[in-house]
């Protein structure tokens, strides 16, 4: 009987290329993030875009929570493959809270702290990606996805500095205009989320690698 069910089943889902997919929103999430705080181009076209891609990243993400239920063969354990698309998903659901966060207060103009962690923000989303490219072969780049990993957490560390950083200076120069730095405190502590995100991708990558390479 549960032989019958099993050929029911299909034996194998295309797990990478849903990770790829996804790696793919995060990349063009963040880097329309980073337009978004250059500035000098079309505001709500850069937070359209960023909404659109979160769009993208959850019907990629209930795909792959389906393919795992339906899938009896998977190519590492399903609780990896949930927690890592969760974790992937978090970005880009960070970057949206973000992006409507900046269209809340309707900010224009943004202090170089703020693009210095979107520029982190967005090496670290074009490092998941090739991270999840190779997830393909975990033994043969097992090292490699070590080190790209090791990059993403790295990048967590010094964005905590930027931010810690920007949020003393916006302290001083709004000192008489709190409401001011409210606005620049609740930027930053979304901008820090986003890559808290990318370091809990990079774990989970990491605990795949181990667990598989």
């Amino acid at each position: 009987m549960f032989n019958w069910f099993q050929r029911l089943l299909p034996h194998k889902g295309d797990f990478f290329g849903m990770f790829e997919a996804h790696a793919g929103t995060l990349v063009a999430g963040a880097a329309a993030m980073q337009k978004l705080v250059d500035g000098g181009t079309p505001h709500m076209e850069h937070i359209a875009e960023i909404e659109e891609r979160e769009h993208e990243a959850d019907d990629i993400t209930r795909k792959v929570l389906t393919e795992v239920r339906r899938t009896f063969l998977t190519p590492f354990d399903r609780g990896a493959i949930t927690s890592l698309i969760g974790a992937m998903d978090d970005a880009i659901d960070e970057m949206h809270s973000a992006a409507v966060g900046i269209d809340l207060y309707d900010l224009r103009v943004f202090p170089p702290e703020m693009k210095e962690m979107a520029a982190m923000i967005s090496d670290a989303a074009k490092l998941t990606s090739e991270a999840a490219h190779l997830l393909r072969d975990i033994g043969h780049n097992g090292a490699r996805i070590h080190v790209i990993t090791g990059k993403i957490v790295g990048l967590e560390g010094a964005a905590d500095d930027v931010h810690a950083a920007g949020l003393k200076k916006a302290f001083v120069e709004y000192s008489d205009k709190p409401m001011q730095f409210i606005i620049a405190r609740e930027i930053y502590k979304h901008l820090e989320r986003i890559t808290d995100a990318f370091e809990d991708v990079a774990n989970e990558i990491d605990g795949i690698v181990v667990d598989h390479a």
